[in-house]
């Protein structure tokens, strides 16, 4: 479990500027009739246009730069010809590599009007990052981050997605330690300062069952309900956490 050094910090901290100005930039161009693929070229193009590598591209042998998650679908959903309707909800999940430090940032956005519930269901999960982003203090336990996540999403009705976790991230995408969006608080390793963290709940709107599609890639609720996902890397700080990538100000990141 790395401890990165203010240096080191600051480099994670230039990579998620360049995903979360990228993600701004994607969601203003999220409307009706627009194909996923699109929205992925743009994202591509965009930060080679900012001097970095798309980091998912490859990754595993996963093929765009960009996750496009539609309606039921929650995580990791492939980028194609599929174009948006008004009603859908489109988690976007985006990371750059960039001097050699990996950035990462996932938001939900509506295509045109949503539901009053799907609006909600976004809300929540937006909440629940926050309350998580809270608990990233030296002294405190992994397992007080996916506490707070899950406690305020069950008493909002929802369900916590337990298949995918957040991570550590730093020179590489996925570091140690993994950062369950559940579980009791007090538990697993204790956080340290200089610990940079992916905080990434996962929350839908029935059950938490999860099912993965033929593609290998693409998980979707067994339940067909609706999920969404909010991303932001954070640092824990001496003073408390260190929101990555710009100020926590908006509901758009």
């Amino acid at each position: 479990m790395a401890r990165r050094s203010s240096e080191e910090i600051a480099k994670i901290d230039r990579a998620c500027q360049v995903v979360r100005q990228i993600l701004r930039e994607l969601d203003e161009r999220v409307a009706e009739g627009v194909s996923t693929a699109e929205l992925d070229a743009y994202a591509e193009r965009r930060a080679r246009q900012m001097e970095a590598r798309p980091a998912f591209k490859g990754y595993m042998g996963y093929p765009a730069s960009l996750c496009t998650s539609i309606n039921e679908e929650i995580v990791h959903g492939i980028p194609g010809e599929r174009r948006l309707r008004s009603g859908d909800m489109i988690s976007l999940d985006f990371g750059v590599l960039l001097d050699g430090y990996y950035g990462d940032g996932a938001i939900t956005c509506p295509v045109g009007e949503v539901s009053a519930e799907d609006d909600r269901l976004s809300r929540v999960t937006l909440e629940c990052l926050r309350l998580a982003v809270e608990e990233v203090q030296p002294g405190r336990r992994i397992s007080d981050i996916g506490h707070a996540v899950e406690q305020h999403a069950t008493a909002a009705g929802f369900s916590v997605v337990r298949e995918f976790v957040g991570h550590a991230i730093g020179t590489r995408l996925h570091e140690e330690p993994q950062v369950p969006n559940f579980g009791a608080p007090g538990r697993g390793p204790r956080i340290e300062e200089g610990m940079v963290l992916a905080i990434e709940p996962m929350i839908t709107a029935g059950n938490s069952g999860v099912r993965v599609l033929e593609d290998g890639w693409t998980a979707v609720t067994r339940d067909g309900s609706r999920a969404a996902h909010w991303e932001l890397v954070v640092a824990a700080m001496k003073n408390g956490p260190l929101v990555l990538g710009g100020p926590d100000g908006s509901a758009k990141l």
